[in-house]
């Protein structure tokens, strides 16, 4: 973030994150169809690499659909997901529709699920779960999503799940393996800014500085353009801009310059393992994945591995629909 000095010289009074939700078309359409899906009583996987803005658009969504009349909201809140099981993401259930911290909820698995059955039937709403991170499931606990869906529905009752998470999670979903799920579920590939990228920035900085503040007078069109040729997300955007205006502060420099944000601009944040861990894929989720050693995996990421095995790994990520 921007030290009060730094935003005090620019004429910046409001830290980035504060700045609110930036809406495209494609969100509104985006969150149209999503909602659809939900009243449909389906599975739904949206997938982002990191940084692209999922989490603020899935609160931004949650509260709209909490205040609507003909959906309940759940919410998984565990942080440890590779160790959620069904029976976690069922109290999560049970809490929050029901309303009572107290919940008494069965331990006894047909009774849990009857009893279940029982209260979103009484409720006469839509349910929905929504699961965060969820690329870190493993595939028994989604199966065990797919059929809690299943029992509800029997029960005349309507349970959509939302799993949020990386492209991993979408390609796993893809996978032969998992075409029990993956078939089932609506899968929704949550875009970068795009030919946004530059009416984002001009709306952050608006935003953010205060109202007797020129955009021309803290940064210059150009230093803006390279940005917007260089960086995607809006993650991206908000940590470049700070080490910019930063390191100007530093220089005395005002507005910010092309070349300041040149040098600011971090290196490596292009290399393939960053790329690839933007999209939920680190050294160890790739060696599990294509059978290999860990250091092997680590070599091949820095470049460091014999050009016949890299070329083998690279062949085998690409079928798997890596981007590298």
């Amino acid at each position: 973030m921007l030290t009060a000095d730094v935003r005090a010289f620019y004429g910046i009074e409001k830290d980035w994150a504060l700045a609110g939700f930036f809406e495209t078309e494609w969100h509104r359409q985006m969150m149209a169809d999503l909602r659809a899906a939900i009243l449909a009583g389906r599975l739904v996987a949206i997938t982002g690499s990191v940084g692209v803005g999922k989490t603020m658009m899935l609160n931004r969504l949650q509260a709209e659909l909490a205040a609507s009349k003909d959906i309940l909201v759940a919410r998984s809140l565990s942080i440890d997901k590779p160790r959620v099981v069904l029976p976690a993401l069922l109290t999560a259930i049970f809490l929050d529709v029901s309303g009572d911290a107290d919940v008494k909820v069965p331990t006894q698995p047909e009774k849990r699920e009857r009893k279940l059955q029982d209260l979103i039937r009484k409720m006469r709403k839509t349910v929905v779960l929504f699961i965060d991170e969820a690329h870190d499931l493993h595939g028994n606990t989604l199966t065990g999503l797919k059929r809690l869906m299943e029992i509800v529905q029997a029960g005349d009752g309507v349970l959509s799940v939302v799993l949020v998470g990386h492209p991993r999670l979408r390609n796993d979903l893809n996978k032969a393996t998992m075409e029990e799920i993956g078939h089932r579920t609506t899968k929704i590939m949550f875009q970068g800014l795009g030919d946004d990228s530059r009416k984002y920035l001009d709306w952050l900085l608006k935003q953010c500085r205060t109202k007797n503040t020129r955009q021309g007078d803290i940064i210059a069109d150009d230093a803006l353009d390279l940005m917007v040729e260089r960086l995607s997300t809006p993650l991206q955007f908000t940590e470049h801009l700070t080490r910019a205006f930063t390191e100007a502060y530093k220089l005395g420099a005002k507005p910010v310059t092309r070349e300041i944000v040149e040098e600011t601009i971090a290196i490596g944040y292009d290399d393939l393992d960053a790329r690839l861990a933007r999209l939920g894929y680190n050294a160890k989720t790739l060696a599990e994945q294509f059978d290999t050693r860990l250091p092997e995996m680590r070599k091949f990421l820095k470049g460091h591995l014999d050009s016949e095995r890299t070329q083998e790994l690279g062949q085998m990520m690409r079928q798997a629909g890596l981007p590298i």
